[in-house]
């Protein structure tokens, strides 16, 4: 494969992994490369990662991806455009504005140390207000209780805090932070979202909500858009450097590679969560039920919405089969073992190991397993989980389509278990619509790319990037699979918007904004 010039780099530091990922001009992947980071769990319900392995693990993985585009295609760094960054979101970091060490571990976004804290601002009356301002709910899953637990376990922390000596921030902050070597303290519309600190509505950090909290804005990044030359990375890290262009959560930049682009159009990634995202336009739509409104991303010319449900185990179920029930050596493994049986003979799995996302909100709630006889095998387990991650997929697409007053005639899907094909069918069957998994699944990877070169210019328009997503495979239900396969093929490859709606409810895809971007090059 001769690459079409120019490259774009994506860091995609996630929940268990760094990678750095690189695709060329028509969107194919060039090199990759990944590290496994270390969770510990000084509790029962407590998420802990070193914030410096995580830097040191994706400086790690960039460099290593740029020796390998040097030596297999005698790519440069010059010859590279960009740079987008992707993370798991709402994990938090504080560290040293001098010395650039962290104060604490990085809390990560699973923890469930703040749920005493979330129950207290509850019944302090506090819980319409923060859904109001940010569109999310009240719990531990975010980042403002975070901050507010580290400060009252450590109140000359927040002393600090005021006075600009400490610095904080999500995933994406942490690493450009290092990357520019302090010359950027930034986040991106779609990270500071995640955090209960910003205004939906105005894209800003929201005064009364950081007094609620207890958080001094003196640590917080600025907030930027998710697309533009933001800074560039340290030469004596990167020969040359490289421009940062790109921002987004994990999940938003999955729903631009998915290039969901107008309203209604909605991906699920199936990863350590499930997160689906439904685009909504200019407007966000505040769920009475559950879901989360969000921001999508900026890209320049005014902020874009999307509803979310988030299941909190999907992945990591399948992860809890190969390692504390030994039931398969590697994940891939649970397809072979659930084909064994035709059904899970009624056995039921609800993997809630860290309690229940959209629409429940369970905190407490633990997982268990039920319907087992006498004849149940660790097949129909396998079986079960897998059902289990559709199931509760479902319970979210359900009320979206219900709150956002769109049909969702195809859904699509990424993400690492998106690989399943026994999955992908029984979410399928469940669900009662296509399943349509991309040729490419690294979707997020990709978006965060794409935000990039949209960012520098090099794709003029959005529907310049939708027309690289190339569809791989269609999962349709068993019960209508003849009858309507042809239709649904034509309705998914399409990069328009899935279902006919008024004109205002259409998202024109414009080229970006002349306007300038904010930038930390100095």
């Amino acid at each position: 494969m001769t690459p079409e010039l120019p490259v774009l780099l994506t860091l995609d530091q996630g929940t268990t992994s760094s990678r750095t990922l690189a695709f060329d001009a028509r969107g194919r992947l060039l090199a990759s490369s990944q590290k496994t980071i270390a969770q510990t769990y000084p509790r029962p319900g407590w998420v802990e990662e070193d914030p410096e392995e995580i830097f040191t693990s994706q400086l790690d993985t960039l460099q290593d991806v740029l020796i390998q585009l040097r030596n297999r295609h005698a790519i440069k760094p010059g010859q590279i455009a960009g740079v987008g960054i992707t993370n798991q979101r709402e994990t938090i970091v504080v560290w040293d504005r001098l010395t650039g060490q962290p104060v604490y571990p990085a809390i990560v976004w699973q923890c469930r140390r703040t749920t005493e804290i979330c129950t207290r601002l509850r019944e302090a009356g506090h819980e319409a207000l923060i859904q109001q301002k940010t569109g999310l709910v009240l719990d531990a899953y975010f980042s403002a209780t975070k901050w507010m637990w580290l400060f009252e376990q450590d109140p000359a922390l927040r002393q600090r805090a005021e006075k600009g000596e400490v610095l904080a921030g999500t995933i994406d902050t942490w690493l450009i932070w290092r990357l520019t070597a302090g010359r950027c303290h930034i986040t991106d519309v779609s990270n500071a979202s995640r955090t209960l600190l910003m205004n939906l509505l105005t894209g800003q950090w929201d005064d009364e909500l950081l007094t609620l909290f207890g958080i001094p804005q003196p640590m917080l990044p600025q907030i930027v858009p998710s697309a533009g030359r933001f800074g560039m990375i340290d030469p004596s890290l990167v020969p040359g450097g490289l421009v940062l262009a790109g921002l987004a959560g994990d999940q938003q930049a999955a729903l631009f590679g998915q290039a969901c682009f107008a309203p209604g159009l909605t991906k699920n990634t199936y990863g350590t969560g499930c997160f689906m995202l439904m685009q909504t336009g200019r407007q966000p739509v505040f769920s009475q039920h559950g879901l989360l409104a969000t921001v999508a991303w900026d890209l320049g010319t005014g902020l874009q919405y999307a509803l979310e449900g988030s299941v909190f185990n999907a992945g990591s179920a399948i992860q809890w089969v190969r390692d504390e029930l030994g039931l398969i050596d590697s994940a891939p493994d649970i397809d072979r073992l659930a084909a064994q049986v035709p059904d899970t003979a009624g056995v039921q799995v609800v993997p809630a190991f860290t309690g229940l996302g959209a629409p429940y909100w369970d905190m407490h709630t633990r997982g268990l397993i039920c319907g087992i006889t006498r004849g149940t095998n660790k097949a129909h387990i396998a079986r079960a989980v897998l059902e289990s991650i559709a199931q509760q997929s479902q319970d979210v697409l359900e009320l979206m389509q219900q709150e956002a007053g769109f049909a969702i005639p195809a859904l699509r899907v990424d993400g690492g278990a998106s690989v399943s094909d026994l999955l992908m069918q029984l979410q399928a069957d469940i669900s009662q619509i296509p399943v349509d998994r991309p040729a490419m699944t690294e979707t997020t990877a990709f978006g965060a790319a794409a935000l990039a070169g949209y960012g520098l210019g090099l794709w003029p328009s959005l529907d310049r990037i939708a027309a690289l997503r190339q569809q791989g495979q269609l999962f349709f239900d068993v019960l209508c699979k003849d009858l309507f396969s042809s239709c649904c093929v034509k309705i998914t490859i399409t990069s328009k918007p899935l279902i006919e709606r008024k004109k205002e409810n259409t998202l024109s895809l414009t080229s970006n904004s002349s306007e300038k971007p904010f930038n930390c090059f100095s």
